[in-house]
């Protein structure tokens, strides 16, 4: 199967808001807070992972305190290093909250058969976020999500306070742990969502920075001549979900970089992936463990000291 990325970059505009208020069935406060829900994604092994959220709400102390009540539909896979707000300074009581849930009313998942052909699974036949004309091969289950809701879980914690001021929770859909297709010969998959969540003042971020040798010299393959471009550095979270990105030249620098944006605090294995037909050497020993705290932003250099044709 392949894996689409899109061209990541943070272009947060009123297009992409669903709901810049909040109403509440509660009346009790500590004072009011502002607060702003962004959706990022660990990768998944499918050509599309299409969602609609058509509600977000918070539980708490006081009830219930919706955040957005208009409808959006993402393709998760686009936001791999990326992100998508969902909800920008809605102005909510100040307090001690149990439960973020997500109501998702639909989706669908494009698979890749083993022919290399795709095959597209819906959670209905006449879901509106399919693409026009689309064949539905088979069903997406989703069990319960447009009543209850999914719960998002916040690290350990089954519960965390929002003070006065502006907070931003950062959502974590991980594609490659929320859908699988269903064992025997049904035909059907099934989403069963994994959301990770985290309070953020900044996401934390991960710069894999490839240093070559002063000697290194890159081999040609089948007549191209490597460059340190064909390479990628690959980011793995405790929980699973790799996501690899190219190492890139910046602008005026002379470093090449794969960066990772918008992790969730914790623990990743960080490692280097050559082209395919070559053999390298590198420092420190690969994989190497990197953990981020919130908001951290933490460099780890590779050293390529040699590169071979096999």
């Amino acid at each position: 199967m392949r894996m689409h990325r899109s061209l990541r970059a943070l272009t947060l505009c009123a297009a992409l808001v669903l709901s810049a208020g909040a109403c509440s069935d509660s009346t009790s406060a500590n004072g009011n807070a502002r607060l702003s829900v962004l959706l990022t994604d660990a990768p998944g092994d499918l050509e599309k992972a299409v969602v609609t959220i058509s509600e977000i709400y918070l539980k708490g102390e006081g009830g219930r305190v919706v955040l957005s009540d208009t409808t959006v539909t993402v393709d998760l896979l686009t936001l791999a290093n990326d992100v998508r707000e969902l909800v920008r300074s809605a102005v909510i009581p100040a307090g001690h909250y149990s439960e973020l849930r997500m109501v998702i009313t639909g989706g669908y998942v494009e698979a890749e058969n083993a022919d290399g052909s795709t095959s597209i699974f819906a959670s209905s036949p006449t879901y509106a976020g399919l693409p026009n004309g689309a064949t539905v091969a088979g069903a997406l289950q989703m069990p319960s999500f447009a009543q209850s809701g999914l719960k998002v879980k916040f690290g350990q914690a089954e519960d965390f306070t929002i003070d006065d001021g502006e907070t931003t929770l950062l959502l974590d859909f991980d594609v490659s742990q929320s859908f699988g297709k269903e064992a025997g010969n049904s035909g059907r998959w099934v989403m069963q969502p994994v959301v990770k969540g985290a309070r953020v003042m900044e996401a934390a971020r991960i710069t894999v920075k490839l240093r070559p040798d002063a000697a290194l010299a890159l081999p040609t393959i089948g007549g191209v001549a490597l460059t340190l471009a064909d390479f990628r550095a690959e980011v793995t979270p405790a929980g699973g979900g790799a996501e690899s990105r190219p190492f890139a030249l910046e602008a005026g620098d002379d470093e090449w970089e794969a960066e990772f944006r918008y992790l969730l605090p914790g623990s990743y294995t960080v490692t280097l992936v050559g082209p395919a037909g070559v053999s390298f050497t590198a420092a420190p020993v690969l994989p190497v463990t990197v953990s981020v705290a919130e908001g951290q932003r933490v460099e780890q250099v590779v050293a390529l000291s040699a590169v071979v044709a096999n």
